[in-house]
């Protein structure tokens, strides 16, 4: 088995620049400048059950996740942003969209902190693996 060494971590980073954007998105949401509607959440829904797929297969041919600190930061906040975004666009999904809600802007926003904390985390995941291979 190989030991990576991690230099720097970007998990931080990745959940600091997804917070901006739920923030943004919900103020935008309220103020009715962009709607979502349930086509972007079904493309949300697959994205991430995609992506859920591609990670169960890519665990179970790796050796090298099971060694490190670095992989373990990486994919646990990757497998918590895909199944928070699965969670937020089936609620959405399941609920009636109002343009000027309230409630719709807030779930609006943490479905898009997920979702883009899902792409993120995803590139901070693949750059630690690419460590492994040095």
């Amino acid at each position: 088995m190989t030991m990576c060494n991690c230099k720097c971590n970007c998990t931080i980073a990745a959940v600091v620049a997804s917070l901006i954007v739920g923030i943004i998105t919900a103020f935008l949401q309220i103020t009715a400048v962009i709607t979502v509607t349930p086509v972007f959440l079904w493309v949300a829904l697959g994205t991430a059950v995609g992506f859920l797929g591609i990670l169960t297969l890519r665990a179970g041919t790796s050796c090298c996740i099971r060694n490190t600190e670095c992989h373990c930061a990486a994919l646990n906040t990757l497998l918590l942003a895909i199944l928070g975004t699965i969670l937020f666009s089936v609620i959405l999904l399941a609920v009636g969209i109002v343009a000027t809600s309230v409630l719709s802007a807030i779930l609006i926003g943490i479905l898009l902190f997920f979702l883009s904390l899902t792409f993120t985390e995803a590139a901070c995941y693949v750059r630690a693996l690419a460590a492994c291979d040095q």
